[in-house]
Order: structure tokens, then C-alpha cells, then sequence
């Protein structure tokens, strides 16, 4: 999303996305970051680090959670909402990635890329802002 709160599409190209090559995840069970770890290893990204956002790092902000080293969190249980926050990777191994998961049936994970302006927000600011956007998105049920 952009700054002024629109979308824009993704290049199907190496061109990275804004900030250092990192993941940030929120809110992983064993087994879904196992999966998680997984498709990214499908989508050419298994070198990207990860960081692992545990519960008590929910008033971090993005910026400071991106100076962890790779690994930080793993293992460790986030009763966060399940977010992948992403942050330089090339923008064709974000779309690799999204369709990877989607394949393999991984419902239920909002998804952020890094901004200049969500750098500076706190993880609990970004995950109310991605659910409500998911609301917003989601077609109505009848």
C-alpha cells in the first residue's frame, strides 16, 4: 500500500522492494512457520532472513525489528495475528511467494510490504491496520 492508501502492482521483475532483504512474522505456530519456511525455500527466498515476532515485540517498531539478526523468535510462541511483513526481497519473489502459499492452501496471513512510512510504525499499528484493510477487501457473505 502506498502512502496515500492505495495499492500499486507489484513488477514483475528483480527489482527489490523497499528496505533490507528480511522477513518479519507474526503470530507463526510450529507448523505453519515450518510451511512458511518451506515456500519460501520454493520461491528461490530461503536465504532471506526471518524474524519471528513474538507478543511482547507487538510496540517494536518495524525499523528496530529489522536490525534483528535472522532467527530471533523462532520457536517461541506470538499470540499476534498471522502477518508476513516483507522487506527487500525482488518484487518477482514476493509474486512467487504469494503463489506458492496460495497453492499450498495457506489461508489466513495478511500480508505488508515495508514503506518508508510503515517503517516507522509499531507492529500493533500495522496488524490493526492490515485487518482492517482485510475487512474492508473481503467480500460480503450471504
Amino acid at each position: 500500500m502506498t502512502e496515500e492508501g492505495t495499492f500499486s502492482k507489484l513488477a514483475a521483475d528483480e527489482t527489490p522492494l523497499y528496505g533490507p532483504p528480511k522477513f518479519l512474522l507474526c503470530g507463526f505456530a510450529r507448523a505453519a512457520a515450518r510451511r512458511f519456511t518451506a515456500v519460501a525455500s520454493g520461491a528461490g527466498l530461503a536465504a532471506v532472513p526471518k524474524v519471528w515476532v513474538e507478543t511482547g515485540q507487538a510496540a517494536s517498531t518495524l525499523a528496530a525489528l529489522l536490525h534483528l539478526p535472522d532467527g530471533t523468535g523462532a520457536g517461541r510462541p506470538s499470540h499476534l495475528p498471522r502477518a508476513v511483513i516483507v522487506s527487500g526481497i525482488p518484487q518477482a519473489g514476493l509474486a512467487r511467494l504469494l503463489t506458492l502459499w496460495r497453492r499450498a492452501g495457506g489461508e489466513g496471513v495478511l500480508w505488508a510490504v515495508l514503506t518508508p512510512v510503515s517503517e516507522t510504525w509499531t507492529v500493533e499499528r500495522l496488524l490493526a491496520e492490515l485487518e482492517r484493510e482485510h475487512r474492508a477487501l473481503r467480500p460480503r457473505r450471504r
